[in-house]
């Protein structure tokens, strides 16, 4: 039987079903996490062959074990994934150690996590990105700001997702960075970009072992991340209901730029909301970073109800067979909307659920763990045309 070791299959809890879509194409699905045993859900459990609950996954050699004693008992290790950008460097660092040859090794990290390596396979892929500066000194930030002008961006060079992101719109700001940024730059390597005046636009793929895609969609984020994380925001974006040529064209050559083979991804994309010299007309379609790894949280949940799928089998099967026959069904756009708690709506939570009634297709609190970026309570409604998908974002709003 072939083995898959799944690194913290807990979590996000939808996970699970990435777990028992494998144990059903007939993989030996074993978890390593800190979560004890008895307080995994039931469906994880039924999922996985076998469990190594470790102290803490953030113990590299209490992992390391845990991967070396399912090779003595279950034999060679085939696959070792967690599909959770928090753990991208030590599957890999693991993969490395054990010679698992089916998926990213130690030295790719420096071109999928960290944000100044990655633009060099975006220009390789023909996609323009931001310009940068790796920040090392107050002097050296001035001579980029010169160049680009404010507002400029700085966040950790490797880092996930909106943490530690700021908005830097004049000198006194920058002084303020420099003086009192969590964490300081003397300690983390931050890079400065210059700002783009756009939304976001997400290419998420299956990439099968050929390195073409076996299944694409995409989500548009309207806001900022880091101003929903910042400002604590409410938090909407949506799936597509069909995904635009332009972000399949970009996602499609940055695959083949970073050689991505058997993976499921979630390249991030500009889209400017405004003409921009050196970059082009508003519309175009510019590379901001490149996940190597399912988009987090219940994005895959809205991928299904948005396209009347499976990502899960389509993913497993990928990992098990190299393909799929996972049909899709009717389109629609699928759209995410997360609300903070204590602020008021447009419609509230009864007006939401009736005017939308036969489309909510999810709603429930959000995890703890994922509020800061996402919120305290979400939906996910289908909504078939443009003109319905404008009028949910107005209804969703404060």
């Amino acid at each position: 039987m072939r083995n898959f070791i799944f690194i913290s299959p807990n979590f996000p809890t939808n996970y699970w079903m990435f777990c028992k879509r494998l144990k059903e194409n007939g993989m030996n699905v074993l978890g390593i996490g800190d979560c004890p045993y008895d307080n995994l859900m039931p469906e994880l459990k039924g999922s996985l062959n076998e469990y190594f609950k470790v102290s803490s996954l953030e113990n590299y050699d209490e992992v390391y074990r845990a991967v070396a004693f399912f090779i003595y008992k279950y034999g060679e290790i085939e696959w070792l994934e967690s599909n959770n950008e928090y753990w991208l460097e030590r599957d890999a660092k693991l993969r490395t150690a054990f010679h698992i040859m089916s998926g990213f090794q130690e030295t790719d990290i420096p071109r999928i996590k960290f944000k100044s390596g990655m633009k060099e396979y975006y220009k390789k892929a023909g996609v323009l990105t931001a310009r940068y500066y790796l920040v090392e000194d107050e002097q050296g930030c001035r001579d980029f700001i010169k160049k680009v002008g404010y507002p400029v961006i700085v966040k950790p060079d490797n880092g996930v997702g909106a943490s530690n992101t700021y908005k830097l719109k004049n000198d006194e700001e920058l002084l303020d960075f420099l003086a009192n940024g969590h964490p300081s730059y003397k300690d983390v390597q931050y890079i400065m970009e210059e700002f783009i005046y756009a939304e976001v636009n997400s290419y998420d793929a299956v990439i099968g072992p050929d390195g073409e895609p076996i299944f694409e969609t995409g989500n548009v984020t309207p806001n900022s991340i880091m101003d929903i994380v910042n400002n604590a925001d409410n938090s909407i974006y949506y799936i597509r209901k069909e995904l635009p040529d332009d972000v399949r064209e970009a996602g499609r050559a940055t695959v083949k730029a970073f050689e991505v083979k058997s993976r499921f991804v979630h390249f991030e994309f500009f889209r400017l909301t405004q003409d921009m010299e050196g970059f082009g007309k508003k519309g175009k379609v510019i590379g901001l970073e490149v996940n190597m790894r399912p988009c987090g949280g219940f994005t895959p949940d809205m991928m299904n109800y948005a396209h009347s799928t499976d990502v899960y089998k389509i993913w497993a099967d990928m990992i098990a067979f190299g393909s799929t026959m996972v049909p899709e069904g009717k389109h629609a756009h699928c759209v995410f909307i997360g609300r903070r708690d204590g602020k008021s709506f447009t419609l509230d939570h009864e007006a939401l659920l009736e005017k939308y009634s036969g489309r909510v297709m999810q709603h429930c609190p959000i995890p703890e763990a994922l509020s800061g970026a996402m919120a305290n309570y979400m939906y996910l409604i289908n909504v078939d045309t443009d003109e319905e998908l404008e009028q949910l974002l107005k209804d969703s709003v404060e």
